[in-house]
């Protein structure tokens, strides 16, 4: 991999590290899901392509935190799985860093503009 690949992909490291939080309560947002359900929701995304090692370790810190709880539930004939949703506290986290990342863009996107000038 050559140098600018290199950055560029820690760039996107520090990036993706930055908003996994966001991200991860902002899909949990319609409805819970289990781990590898949520897992498969974030690959779709480019920047959000990360290993079971990084989400379940976050899912913990979210729970202890009493942003998200879980439960094992069981579908059918399929082994039971755990899912993980959003409490109060977690939908009111949300909200928070949602207006925090829109403001940080909308910071960002009037200094790319203005250096276009």
């Amino acid at each position: 991999m050559d140098k600018d690949k290199q950055q560029e992909s820690k760039w996107d490291a520090q990036l993706r590290k930055g908003t996994l939080e966001l991200a991860i309560l902002a899909a949990l947002k319609p409805r819970p899901m289990y781990g590898l359900e949520l897992l498969n929701n974030l690959h779709s995304f480019e920047t959000m392509v990360i290993s079971e090692g990084t989400l379940y370790p976050l899912l913990d810190r979210l729970k202890r935190d009493g942003l998200t709880d879980a439960s094992w539930q069981q579908e059918g004939d399929a082994r039971p799985r755990k899912f993980y949703g959003l409490t109060d506290k977690g939908r009111q986290k949300l909200k928070v860093l949602e207006a925090r990342w829109r403001q940080s863009v909308a910071d960002i996107e009037t200094l790319l503009a203005a250096q276009g000038q």
